[in-house]
């Protein structure tokens, strides 16, 4: 065994040690189906010391299977998507889409490094998505295929960090939208390439992921979210959702995050559950949709919790409403950023959600990609669609540490 396999393996006993304990405790005359914030104690991971702490990146489609094994043991050999590939996660048929798509990704970057066509011309958001789609391939900057393309990628969302940590182009509107997926990014980067390579550019990013949090952190409103601007007035969860994934990763990278921050938000997001399970917009009624329910569940699970009613019942709310290959007329309103979200939260799960969900929408992704090897969404354009199409199907290759539970 490796020593960072051991290290990994002894920090994952430790944590199902702490999460057996907090299930213990929950009270077990809760009556089933009700969602509430205060139904149960969230458990959590990572979080509750949500200080800076060392980062152990494993690439898990690269890990041996007896290494593998080690960590289940640590675990308990408790279930999950991640630490227990399910048999042909990966077929022959994908890595050939996948390769056909990056391929297609790449050469649509624009000489300045960005990605982005329509009104989301030149968007950071988009430029972020796309070097994450060829980073969930393995690619860091400078480094593998697509390497050149993320590294100008990521020279272009630098270069539109301002001085108050704000990732945005002049043009922008909504600009937090773009900032949390900026951030994110910065926070895959960092966390997966620190302490080599490039020192210069590993400083500059550090730096604009410092400074691009701390706006996350100072723009949050009272009730726990945040909204189109950085600006603490206002919230809703699409975009409060993407400041959480932002906050993880950076977290994950060794930066210091609020922990009551994340609190806050958490109790944002659970406040704007309704009793179907699904999600709603606002913290005011609204009905729930699919696309914003997969994302509130991701977002829970991406604050360290895992075990908890209110993702059972979400979880049931977005397979009942948008399980790919069922033809229901919802699930294409804000279809890949629906299934952005829902695979993830489906991976994180574990199990059955995971094991039902992934053949269905690898299967339907397969079959929308186009003969040019893109995929199609004619609000935000190609280059997003299909950066969002290759972030799902790349889901078990585990490189990206966001994914990594």
């Amino acid at each position: 065994m490796t020593p960072a396999v051991f290290a990994l393996a002894m920090m994952l006993q430790q944590d199902a040690g702490l999460r057996g304990a907090q299930l213990d405790e929950a009270d077990s005359s809760i009556e089933a189906g009700l969602v509430d914030a205060a139904l149960v104690e969230p458990t959590r991971n990572g979080f509750d010391g949500f200080r800076s702490q060392p980062l152990i990146v494993v690439n898990g489609a690269m890990m041996q299977q007896a290494e593998r094994t080690v960590a289940d043991e640590a675990l308990g050999n408790a279930r999950s998507a991640q630490n227990n590939p399910m048999a042909n996660e990966m077929t022959a048929a994908l890595d050939r889409s996948v390769t056909r798509g990056l391929a297609a990704l790449a050469a649509k970057q624009n000489p300045d490094g960005s990605w982005g066509e329509i009104q989301f011309g030149r968007s950071v958001a988009v430029t972020a998505l796309a070097c994450l789609a060829l980073m969930a391939d393995g690619n860091t900057p400078g480094r593998g295929v697509y390497g050149e393309q993320v590294s100008k990628g990521l020279e272009y969302v630098l270069r539109n960090t301002t001085e108050s940590g704000l990732v945005a182009t002049d043009s922008a509107n909504s600009p937090m939208y773009g900032h949390g997926f900026a951030t994110l990014f910065l926070g895959e980067v960092y966390g997966m390439t620190q302490g080599g390579g490039d020192t210069d550019l590993a400083d500059r990013t550090h730096r604009a992921l410092v400074k691009a949090v701390r706006l996350i952190e100072t723009s949050q409103n009272r009730e726990g979210g945040w909204r189109y601007n950085p600006v603490p007035f206002d919230a809703d969860t699409s975009v409060t959702i993407c400041q959480i994934m932002a906050l993880r990763s950076a977290r994950n990278a060794g930066l210091e995050v609020s922990k009551d921050v994340v609190d806050k938000a958490v109790e944002y997001v659970r406040s704007c559950q309704n009793v179907d399970g699904g999600f709603r917009y606002q913290f005011s009624m609204g009905p729930s949709s699919w696309p914003r329910s997969a994302a509130g569940i991701a977002s829970l699970q991406y604050a360290g919790i895992y075990e908890d009613r209110a993702i059972d019942a979400g979880i049931g709310y977005v397979v009942g409403s948008a399980m790919p290959g069922a033809n229901m007329g919802e699930s294409q309103i804000h279809y890949f950023y629906g299934h952005y979200y829902a695979v993830q939260a489906m991976f994180l799960q574990g199990g059955r959600p995971w094991e039902r969900w992934w053949p269905a929408i690898r299967s339907e992704l397969l079959g929308r990609q186009r003969a040019d090897g893109s995929w199609n969404d004619d609000s935000a354009g190609d280059d997003y669609g299909t950066a969002m199409a290759l972030i799902v199907l790349q889901m078990p290759k585990r490189y990206l540490p966001i994914f990594q539970k």
